[in-house]
C-alpha cells in the first residue's frame, strides 16, 4: 500500500459540538425548527448544502443557500473568537507520526472547506503530514468519488496501492466507486455495523488496531 487516505471531521478530529451549534444557529436565524442533534450527527461528512438538504428536504434552492451561508458565518465566528472545538482523537497523532515514518504518502478527503481544513491541521501542527487536500470547495459531496480520484492522481498512486479511512457510510460508499479499500473507524458518526455494510473491509476500534491494521 502507498497512500492513505482520511476524512476528516468524525476521523482525525470530533468537531460534533461546534458543527451541532452552528447549525442550531442557522437554523435559530431563521426562525425554523432545531434539527435533532443525531440527525445533524448522522449528516457530517456530506458537504454543507448537501447536509442540510438531509435536515431540512422541504427548503427551496434559496433557504437551502441562506443556511448555508448562515452555518459558515456562525463557523467563522467560533474559529476568530476561539470557542472553536475541533481536538484530535486520542491517538491519532501518534498514528499520523508512524504511517510517515513507514513511508507512507497522506492525503484528506473531506466535506470541509479548505480553509477550514487547513486551519484545523495547522491548530494540530498537521500540515507537512499531508501530500494531497481535497475537500468540498472543489469537488462534488461524497459518496461521489471525485475528491479520491483527485487524491490518487495527485499522490501518484493506483486505487489498489490505496486506503480509504472514515466513520461514515459516505467514506464507504466513495472509496467503493473509486475502486479503493474502505476501513472504517467505530470512533466517528456512523455505527460499525453499518460501515461494513456500505462496504467497509474492516472496521478499527481506535487508532492503535488501526495502525495494526495498515501494518504498522
Amino acid at each position: 500500500m502507498k497512500l492513505a487516505v482520511f476524512d476528516c471531521d468524525g476521523t482525525l478530529i470530533d468537531g460534533q459540538a461546534s458543527i451541532c451549534a452552528a447549525m442550531e444557529q442557522a437554523f435559530s436565524e431563521f426562525g425554523l425548527p432545531l434539527p435533532p442533534r443525531n440527525g445533524i450527527r448522522r449528516a457530517v461528512g456530506l458537504s454543507l448544502p448537501q447536509a442540510i438538504r438531509t435536515l431540512l428536504p422541504e427548503a427551496e434552492a434559496e433557504q437551502n443557500a441562506a443556511l448555508t451561508e448562515a452555518y459558515k458565518r456562525a463557523f467563522r465566528a467560533a474559529r476568530q473568537s476561539g470557542e472553536l472545538q475541533q481536538p484530535l482523537f486520542a491517538g491519532m497523532a501518534e498514528l499520523l507520526d508512524g504511517l510517515r515514518g513507514a513511508g507512507w504518502l497522506m492525503g484528506v478527503a473531506t466535506g470541509m472547506s479548505r480553509r477550514g481544513l487547513e486551519h484545523c491541521l495547522a491548530t494540530h501542527s498537521l500540515s507537512g503530514h499531508f501530500v494531497t487536500l481535497q475537500t468540498a470547495d472543489d469537488h462534488p459531496s461524497k459518496p461521489h468519488p471525485a475528491m479520491l480520484e483527485a487524491a490518487l492522481l495527485e499522490a501518484g498512486a493506483e486505487p489498489h496501492e490505496a486506503v480509504m479511512i472514515g466513520d461514515t457510510v459516505f467514506d464507504m460508499h466513495m472509496a467503493e466507486a473509486a475502486a479503493v479499500r474502505g476501513i472504517g473507524v467505530e470512533w466517528g458518526y456512523h455505527a460499525p455495523r453499518k460501515l461494513i455494510v456500505a462496504g467497509a473491509a474492516s472496521v478499527a476500534a481506535n487508532p492503535s488496531e488501526l495502525g495494526e491494521i495498515l501494518g504498522l
